[in-house]
């Protein structure tokens, strides 16, 4: 009786300490289950990765990135097969951006009443669930929702809702879920959408259990504060603390490649030699090359 008791204590002091993300994890919590991320936060807690990393990203790959997570022990933090808006758009820019995730579960009345109650004590504008995730977007923010793949009745937003996240954050969404008013998306240029499905219907049938907590998209783990980076081949989100690596990786990749196909059109290199491990010679000879071109990335003068 004694242990049931201590452990209700528990279970109360949680959610008052919890004020803000509708009683499911407090400031400190967030922290923690990103402890391994050491540079700038949101008031929140959540990572703040820089804009000059999310710069870099943009030219990563779903492979590049995959390469460096997986070595790493990262290995699920891909997910594909989406449907999309606005993704093969002139601009040609990729989704990136940190996440603000977010979960809903199937609506059970009392449940609700719950979170309803939570949003009036912590000012949430209106009833749509939906919107106060919104509300706490910030530029360079992608909002990351977690809707248990529903399409009828699982609309996250339609045009208007879009609008106003675009207007935010100049990025996305990804939505394990589904959209509405399509036509309406697609006259928002630049808004890159990934879900799952569309449906004229609105949301209805569901509740928002949580902001900026754990949540799983298809195969994935994500963090509140990861980075949502996407390619031709889906979404890949990667650790705040992994940002910087896989940026330098991927950069590090691309000008290999580069500087290997220009050896071998000047014939300087044969393809043995560039396809196998480099000599000292051709570290320092890349290096100074990529120092050149303004890149800040190395090779380290034996390859591991």
């Amino acid at each position: 009786m004694k242990k049931m008791v201590l452990a209700l204590g528990a279970a109360v002091l949680l959610l008052q300490s919890a004020a803000g993300q509708l009683g499911m994890f407090s400031n400190q919590q967030r922290i923690d289950i990103t402890r391994e991320w050491k540079g700038e936060r949101f008031p929140d807690g959540r990572p703040k990765v820089p804009d000059e990393v999310l710069d870099r990203l943009k030219l990563t790959t779903a492979e590049e990135a995959w390469g460096t997570l997986r070595r790493l022990g990262y290995n699920n933090q891909f997910e594909g097969y989406w449907k999309t808006v606005n993704v093969d758009d002139p601009t040609g820019d990729r989704l990136v951006g940190r996440a603000v995730t977010a979960v809903f579960m199937p609506k059970r009345p009392d449940m609700d009443n719950y979170i309803l109650d939570m949003g009036k004590k912590e000012n949430r504008v209106g009833r749509g669930q939906n919107s106060w995730v919104i509300d706490t977007l910030v530029k360079r923010d992608v909002m990351v929702v977690d809707l248990f793949g529903k399409i009828k009745d699982g609309t996250i937003i339609g045009d208007n809702l879009g609008t106003s996240i675009w207007t935010k954050t100049g990025t996305g969404l990804v939505v394990d879920g589904s959209v509405r008013d399509v036509s309406g998306l697609m006259e928002i240029k630049g808004f890159k959408i990934f879900c799952r499905g569309f449906d004229p219907s609105a949301i209805a049938e569901v509740t928002l259990m949580g902001i900026n907590v754990p949540v799983r998209i298809g195969q994935a783990t994500v963090l509140p504060g990861d980075v949502v980076l996407s390619d031709p081949e889906g979404i890949t989100f990667i650790p705040a603390h992994l940002a910087a690596l896989v940026a330098d990786e991927s950069e590090l990749t691309r000008l290999r490649d580069e500087w290997g196909h220009q050896m071998l059109r000047e014939q300087k290199y044969t393809p043995g030699q560039i396809d196998t491990r480099w000599t000292p010679q051709m570290i320092e000879e890349f290096n100074k090359w990529a120092e050149a071109k303004g890149s800040k990335v190395r090779m380290p003068k034996r390859e591991q």
